[in-house]
């Protein structure tokens, strides 16, 4: 997954999911940079991150 760090992804977790720019993965969260702003989530609730198709972009 780090391969995916720098680039626009989607974060599925357990309650919800998440799209932005994903800046880092670490060994407790997962950070991400959003249109909202900053987003955290707990590496123990995601269940899924992907990159976002180019062609949803």
């Amino acid at each position: 997954m780090i391969d995916l760090i720098g680039k626009n992804v989607v974060v599925e977790t357990t309650e919800t999911t998440y799209t932005g720019k994903l800046v880092e993965i670490g060994e407790e969260d997962v950070h991400l940079v959003s249109e909202i702003g900053w987003i955290v989530v707990p590496v123990e609730k995601v269940t899924n991150i992907k990159e976002i198709d180019s062609q949803l972009k």
